[in-house]
C-alpha cells in the first residue's frame, strides 16, 4: 500500500497520521468501524479525528467523518478506509470541522 494512503502512511511510520485542520488546530486520525452490521449486512467505517491542545500534550476534542466505506466484514470496511489517499482524509477532516457546531 502506498505511503500516500492512510493505511500505507500509518504502516510505514508506525503512528497515526496527523493533519492541520481548516480551523488551524492539529488533529490525528483513527479508523472507526461499526461493531455491528447495518440492515444490509454491511459494516460502516468512518474516521475519528482527535483535536490536540496547542502544546500537543493532550486531546481537547474530536470530530468524526460521515461513513466513508462499507464492507461485509469489519476488516474489509477498515481496509477500504485505509486505502483512502491522505488528500481524501484531509478533505474529510475539513468537512467534519465545517459540520461541527459553531460553539465547538
Amino acid at each position: 500500500m502506498s505511503e500516500l494512503t492512510l493505511g500505507g502512511y500509518m504502516a510505514k511510520h508506525d503512528r497515526a497520521a496527523a493533519f492541520g485542520g481548516s480551523d488551524g488546530q492539529a488533529y490525528s486520525v483513527a479508523v472507526y468501524v461499526d461493531e455491528e452490521p447495518d440492515v444490509r449486512g454491511l459494516f460502516g467505517a468512518a474516521l475519528l479525528f482527535v483535536r490536540w491542545s496547542p502544546s500537543g500534550d493532550r486531546p481537547v476534542g474530536h470530530v468524526e467523518s460521515q461513513t466513508l466505506a462499507w464492507g461485509r466484514t469489519e476488516a474489509e470496511a477498515a481496509e477500504r478506509l485505509n486505502a483512502l489517499s491522505l488528500y481524501d482524509v484531509k478533505a474529510a477532516l475539513d468537512e467534519a470541522i465545517a459540520r461541527a457546531p459553531a460553539e465547538w
